[in-house]
């Protein structure tokens, strides 16, 4: 199932979010002109190493010029290809503009950037000697769904759904939509635990733990900024 729109007006310009995703495309675009290995050289100055953040962490000089905290930051910027870059931004497309609506700029980009931040440490708790690039702004989307399920609970969600080699589109509660992804993306966090490589990017290439961390920080954050206070 893939979102395409939701039911809910907006009473501000998203600019938060139309940045964001510019931002992204930005960053993308760089990437893909990067060779082969100048962009893995620039994933690993600017991507979370669970190992070097766990050495930074521990007062150990990683010697990289981008301090490793950082990343926590900058990794939220980064996409490993055209479909991952693509199905984060269509979900920022989707439900950023509810969230930032009724957080207002100042407090959406606070809220976006810390539940990327949440998500990333999530990850890196359970991979904590890893040596692969965790990236993507996957964590801090799932806090913006996190979000919206709590304050949109009742909204629709036009969704496209595959039937083989046909595509037909349906209107889904959001509650339903959203919480189908976070139960799937809890228990395939759960599930790799029983796989012997690290979790996230080292088993399937998929960061679970920041998906389902993400959309529990959001579901929490959201309200302590102010999710409820308009109307």
């Amino acid at each position: 199932m893939f979102p395409i729109s939701d039911d809910n007006p907006t009473r501000i310009r998203p600019y938060v979010t139309y940045a964001l995703i510019a931002v992204n495309i930005v960053v993308f675009l760089h990437e893909m002109s990067l060779a082969s290995q100048q962009l893995q050289a620039f994933f690993h100055l600017y991507a979370v190493v669970p190992k070097e953040l766990t050495a930074s962490l521990n007062g150990i000089p990683v010697n990289q010029p981008v301090p490793e905290p950082l990343t926590l930051v900058t990794s939220q910027f980064l996409h490993g290809g055209i479909m991952h870059i693509a199905g984060n931004m269509l979900f920022l497309w989707i439900f950023g503009n509810n969230v930032e609506d009724k957080l207002g700029h100042v407090k959406y980009i606070i809220f976006y950037i810390t539940c990327g931040i949440l998500a990333a440490l999530a990850q890196w708790i359970f991979s904590v000697e890893s040596d692969i690039p965790s990236l993507g702004a996957s964590g801090a989307i799932a806090g913006v769904m996190g979000a919206y399920i709590l304050r949109f609970p009742k909204a629709r969600i036009r969704t496209v759904i595959f039937l083989g080699f046909f595509a037909t589109t349906l209107e889904v509660p959001a509650v339903f939509f959203l919480g189908f992804w976070f139960v799937q993306q809890a228990f395939n966090s759960l599930a790799s635990l029983a796989v012997q490589t690290d979790v996230g990017m080292e088993s399937g290439g998929i960061a679970y733990w920041a998906h389902a961390g993400g959309f529990v920080f959001g579901a929490i954050l959201g309200p302590l900024l102010g999710l409820f206070n308009s109307d």
